[in-house]
């Protein structure tokens, strides 16, 4: 399996630096081995040539049992070669041996790389079959005849590959020394922008979209002569404008949250007061017209209606600031079987099914509040799901928490709604019509209570099928 490029900037900067230095490193060797090899060929030749062809000319007499007419190897080193053509063919080949002469057995092969040799006194590389590499030179004789003379090439590859080998180990201690000391002036050089990701990390992992946040202070150490300060500098101008504006909503969430808090607690009275008046003209003995009578139920019903609305805003206000809720043990189970029955009273239409545990389920919390959590989730299914509608409430545990689920085979939730499902004032219905009776606060009000005990809240909806999950910590 292919291994992946590395990705991090700190990675691209070192392995860049370590192929430029291979790629110098290879290109110095490949230099100075070609450089080597063209020197030690050029003494080859001259070799060659100061020999003169001495011992290729002393083959032009046959060997006879007196030493003086013995081919001349003096001077000659070891392993020269010499070879007589007359007419394009070999007529003598030997090879000097322990200051002597040996006769040398050719190959055609051989015969025919010597025969296309020319008498330019030149030096060629050839190979012969039972020697190997060899350099070689061809001058023309006094007998028109054609005087090969020839070095082994042996000790200049042996040479050069020793050059190869030791410039192989010395660029591959470089390389590695160069990595490790380019890793780390790499990691050195970018610890400014570690401090910027980190930084940026942070402020990612602040709960930017409500209450109040605490943003970290700025960067130390923003030079803008470099790169990394440069995005330092404007990091920090950033994170400045972000508290800025953090902080302008978050005075604007407060104002808001007072007024609701406010209106809340000056309309609870005159409702009060609306409502008992309306009432009380209701228990009037006399008479009343129709339209008198129809126009006081009116004014009952929707001073009731005002009087739940004010109540929920009350409420939510109150969580908003943060109000602490009771924390005593709750017995959830008993919770769910009381809303479950207020459901099938209001809704006898439809199909109430539990799916409890057999032992009783305990949480600590605020018992009213969670009463009222459960209730609304159960209004919620009854308001907006047709009649005949099973819905189901299952109760489980886990090492995690508890988990309620509340589930309907209704129509489901309008992808447009259902992102912002338990927002305030959100309805299905945009005509917001009045029948239902529903102020919009219900799941605003599951999400406040719950988020309230450390748990959490979500939907998931598709026609046929809706589930509204809490989760609440044992």
């Amino acid at each position: 399996m292919r291994r992946p490029p590395p990705r991090t900037l700190r990675g691209q900067l070192t392995a860049g630096l370590v192929a430029l230095l291979a790629l110098a490193c290879l290109a110095v060797g490949i230099t100075t081995a070609v450089a080597l090899r063209g020197f030690l060929m050029g003494r080859l030749d001259e070799q060659l040539s100061a020999s003169g062809g001495r011992f290729a000319a002393s083959l032009e007499h046959e060997a006879k049992p007196d030493a003086d007419n013995r081919p001349d190897t003096r001077g000659q080193a070891e392993s020269t070669f010499g070879a007589r053509l007359l007419n394009g063919t070999v007529t003598q080949a030997a090879v000097v041996d322990d200051a002597t002469d040996r006769p040398l057995k050719l190959t055609p092969g051989d015969r025919r790389s010597l025969a296309g040799l020319h008498p330019d006194g030149h030096g060629h590389s050839i190979r012969l079959s039972t020697l190997g590499a060899y350099r070689v030179t061809a001058v023309q004789g006094d007998d028109q005849d054609v005087l090969i003379t020839g070095l082994p090439l042996h000790p200049v590859e042996e040479t050069v590959h020793r050059l190869e080998a030791v410039e192989a180990a010395v660029f591959g201690g470089a390389l590695v020394a160069t990595g490790i000391a380019g890793a780390l002036w790499v990691r050195i050089s970018l610890r400014p922008l570690r401090r910027v990701t980190a930084r940026a990390a942070e402020v990612a992992g602040l709960p930017l979209a409500s209450g109040e946040v605490a943003m970290p202070g700025p960067l130390p150490d923003t030079d803008p002569r470099t790169e990394v300060g440069q995005v330092g500098s404007a990091l920090n101008h950033m994170l400045g404008h972000v508290e800025d504006a953090l902080t302008r909503r978050q005075a604007g969430e407060e104002r808001l949250r007072h007024f609701a808090a406010d209106a809340s607690h000056e309309l609870r009275t005159p409702v009060a007061n609306i409502r008992g008046h309306a009432e009380l003209a209701l228990r009037h003995h006399g008479p009343l017209p129709a339209e008198v009578s129809h126009a006081l139920n009116r004014i009952d019903g929707e001073s009731r209606r005002m009087t739940r609305l004010v109540d929920d805003l009350l409420l939510l206000a109150r969580l908003d600031a943060g109000r602490p809720l009771e924390h005593e043990p709750v017995d959830l189970t008993l919770l769910i079987l009381n809303a479950t029955d207020d459901a099938r009273a209001a809704g006898p239409g439809h199909h109430w099914l539990l799916e409890l545990p057999e032992e009783p389920v305990t949480v600590t919390g605020d018992a009213h509040r969670l009463q009222q959590a459960i209730g609304n989730l159960l209004a919620n299914a009854r308001v907006h799901t047709p009649s005949g509608t099973d819905v189901t409430i299952a109760l489980t545990t886990a090492p995690a928490g508890v988990r309620l689920d509340v589930s309907d085979n209704g129509p489901g939730i309008p992808d447009e709604v259902r992102a912002e499902v338990f927002g305030r004032f959100v309805r299905a219905d945009h005509a917001r019509s009045r029948t239902t009776g529903s102020t919009g606060l219900g799941l605003a009000i599951v999400h406040a209570v719950i988020t309230a005990h450390d748990g959490t809240a979500t939907v998931t909806s598709r026609p046929g099928h809706t589930r509204f999950r809490i989760t609440l910590p044992h």
